[in-house]
């Protein structure tokens, strides 16, 4: 009886669907955490075999050859923003360099502002500018963006130009690089 059982298991077929379902189950339980998760994450042997080419995601092309590379990600919470419970908005953006050139991209800024949010209606009228609220020392900086590594910028932004059950944008930008620019739209609740 066991003979009869193991022998269908041990056909080349059965064998690689085996390998396949425990690689998955492998890479599912190893996902990274956001503090050490890198941009350069390993592709599975699946994935290389799917997509031998490599992954399908473009980099924006900037005019400005020193940002290429260089990607946003805008994550806004809570979603949908309920405005009898919210007063600020939590904004945060990633910017990560994916660029294959081994040379860290540099951004220079002239103070310490680096970052601007504006809350738009759906007419485009800004309602709200992050740096209303916010001064700057005339210090400069810059910021050095390794391949494979990502910076952080976290801001609050008040709720109180918005109204409930609207659509609203939120654009994030640096004032020194304009084209480094993120929107992202979101619904309002009462």
């Amino acid at each position: 009886m066991q003979r009869r059982l193991i022998k269908p298991l041990m056909r080349p077929a059965a064998v690689v669907v085996l390998l396949v379902l425990a690689n998955a189950a492998r890479v599912g339980a190893q996902e990274p955490s956001p503090e050490t998760r890198t941009v350069e994450e390993r592709r599975s042997w699946l994935n290389r075999v799917m997509h031998p080419f490599g992954s399908s995601e473009r980099l924006p092309d900037y005019k400005d050859p020193r940002l290429r590379g260089l990607v946003l990600d805008l994550q806004l919470s809570p979603e949908p923003v309920k405005l009898s419970e919210v007063r600020h908005l939590q904004v945060h953006l990633t910017v990560s360099n994916k660029s294959k050139k081994p040379k860290p991209i540099t951004l220079d800024f002239p103070n310490e502002e680096r970052i601007e949010i504006f809350l738009r209606n759906s007419a485009e009228v800004v309602l709200t500018k992050f740096s209303d609220n916010h001064s700057y020392e005339n210090t400069p900086g810059t910021v050095l963006i390794n391949p494979g590594e990502h910076v952080d910028y976290d801001g609050t932004i008040s709720t109180r130009d918005l109204t409930p059950n609207k659509v609203f944008i939120c654009e994030i930008f640096f004032p020194q690089y304009p084209e480094l620019r993120v929107r992202q739209k979101f619904l309002t609740a009462p």
